[in-house]
């Protein structure tokens, strides 16, 4: 859509509680929110959507496309949720009650999975297709997962932040076994593993560079201050980060290709992270711990 078109749109949607009048009337729509893959800003788009109860695993997702109108271009807002699939989804609620908000993790679906969630969406809007025969491009179809609200207050005590950190290490250990079991699933009726895993592997990657990005800026610059004998056991923690992040960027992008890879050679590596990951989460408690415990 033009961004004249948009903008309007987006105006009408936000004072009328998601409903659309006048030439828009009868359209339902949800606004996308995503970050910018080279501006790093945040872009809202209206785009149609289709409800979907998933695999019974996830619960409700949302199924959007990209279409572009059958243009023979990806749209802007596909190409940011690759490079940032964390985004914002405002959805009309039931019966005109107001509109909804989701935090949610866009997860594009690929070869097969891609065409069943394609014939879902062309099930409930089958002016879809129109598109896809427009184009020799395939139309992407990507699926947004809620993320669970988060009723989380920052802990001001040192000896609680150790307390954090530990159950933050098990939530991931935990993270990691599940998204291990994962590879090993096959589904009755063979579709969703992919987009299941790819979102799964998503939230587990942001909230671990979340988690190592505040130690990297904050809490390891602090401690290093406050113990300078302990210098060497940061430098390491910081280079043990490094090979983290490296190791997740390679791991999401086998995961992307699963279906050229296969699970075979992404169990391998995902092993390998796994092993480096305890090792690492091993050695910052026994290092990290005990100081923030003889601070507090």
């Amino acid at each position: 859509m033009p961004l004249h078109f948009n903008s309007r749109v987006i105006d009408e949607f936000r004072t009328n509680a998601g409903r659309l009048g006048g030439p828009f009337e009868g359209w339902v729509l949800l606004l996308l929110t995503t970050t910018g893959a080279r501006s790093g800003k945040p872009h809202t788009t209206p785009l149609g959507f289709v409800r979907d109860e998933g695999d019974g695993e996830d619960g409700e997702r949302l199924l959007v496309t990209g279409s572009a109108g059958g243009s023979d271009r990806h749209p802007d807002w596909y190409r940011n949720v690759l490079r940032n699939p964390q985004v914002t989804a405002e959805i009309p609620g039931a019966d005109g009650a107001g509109v909804e908000t989701w935090q949610a993790t866009a997860v594009a679906a690929t070869g097969s999975e891609r065409d069943a969630l394609f014939a879902k969406v062309v099930s409930v809007a089958p002016g879809y297709a129109d598109y896809q025969k427009a184009t020799d491009r395939v139309i992407p179809v990507v699926a947004l997962y809620r993320t669970p609200a988060a009723d989380y207050t920052p802990p001001t005590r040192l000896d609680a932040l150790a307390d954090e950190l530990v159950a933050l290490h098990d939530w991931l250990r935990g993270e990691l076994k599940a998204l291990r079991e994962g590879l090993g699933a096959r589904p009755a009726d063979g579709a969703g593993l992919t987009v299941r895993l790819r979102r799964h592997c998503l939230s587990f990657c942001s909230a671990l560079a979340v988690h190592h990005g505040g130690e990297g800026a904050a809490l390891f610059p602090y401690l290093a201050r406050q113990y300078p004998d302990k210098a060497e056991a940061f430098t390491r923690l910081q280079a043990e980060h490094a090979v983290v992040s490296r190791v997740l960027d390679e791991l999401q992008d086998l995961l992307a290709r699963l279906d050229a890879t296969g699970p075979e050679v992404l169990r391998e590596r995902f092993d390998a992270l796994a092993s480096e990951l305890e090792a690492h989460f091993a050695y910052e408690e026994d290092q990290v711990v005990p100081l923030l415990r003889e601070s507090s």
